[in-house]
């Protein structure tokens, strides 16, 4: 008789738990990373002890999110790859990312600085890689992407989208799309087409800019 008392409370932790982090991540996408544990606890409408039986440091709640997050993503890539046609599959793509870097300030903060994502970061990076290496040459190789478009530039394409964001939002929150499909068309391949003037970064220097920029708060 006393198994169901302790899984009653095994599923209330567990419960407790997705109820922190879900909190955690809709208020670190509008106010960023400096929330705190107290801030969560208020907003889950739960106890401040609570949150701490769960989640001993903010960055244990951090890598949790970045953890789910990053799952996101590699889904939305590996959905975009089901596609028939490789640019509609990597249009999607696209955007969705771009969405989900436009609306969620937090995750975007967590994504492109080590300062938050540390060692998550090269973790991150190398699950991520794969899936949108494989939609970038996917579309090239069809003739639909142009020639010098490479997989690095795929994340800062979601930084442009969340600067917009963070800019403009409160004046119109969907303006992150006009400057997405402009970006969309100038990926599209044409005959005759100059070459881009710089080259993307490469992993060391994409991971060399994450460990140099510190977003504020």
């Amino acid at each position: 008789m006393i198994d169901k008392p302790c899984r009653g409370l095994r599923k209330d932790a567990e419960l407790n738990r997705q109820r922190i982090v879900q909190a955690a991540r809709e208020l670190f996408a509008v106010r960023g990373l400096e929330a705190t544990l107290n801030d969560i606890a208020h907003y889950a409408g739960v106890g401040v002890g609570t949150v701490y039986r769960r989640f001993a440091t903010k960055e244990e709640l951090l890598d949790a999110i970045f953890s789910d997050g990053i799952d996101q993503v590699v889904c939305l890539a590996e959905t975009a790859a089901q596609q028939e046609n490789s640019w509609d599959g990597f249009v999607w793509f696209v955007e969705h990312l771009c969405e989900l870097t436009a609306t969620d300030r937090g995750l975007r903060q967590m994504v492109y600085s080590s300062a938050y994502g540390g060692q998550g970061v090269e973790c991150a990076r190398l699950r991520l890689t794969p899936p949108i290496s494989k939609l970038v040459e996917r579309a090239r190789d069809d003739g639909y992407l142009r020639r010098d478009a490479e997989s690095t530039d795929m994340p800062i394409l979601g930084m442009l989208a969340g600067t917009v964001s963070e800019w403009a939002g409160h004046v119109e929150p969907e303006l992150w799309r006009r400057y997405v499909a402009l970006l969309l068309e100038g990926m599209r391949s044409r005959d005759g087409q100059e070459p881009l003037p710089v080259d993307a970064l490469d992993d060391d220097q994409m991971d060399a800019a994450m460990r140099g920029w510190h977003p504020a708060g």
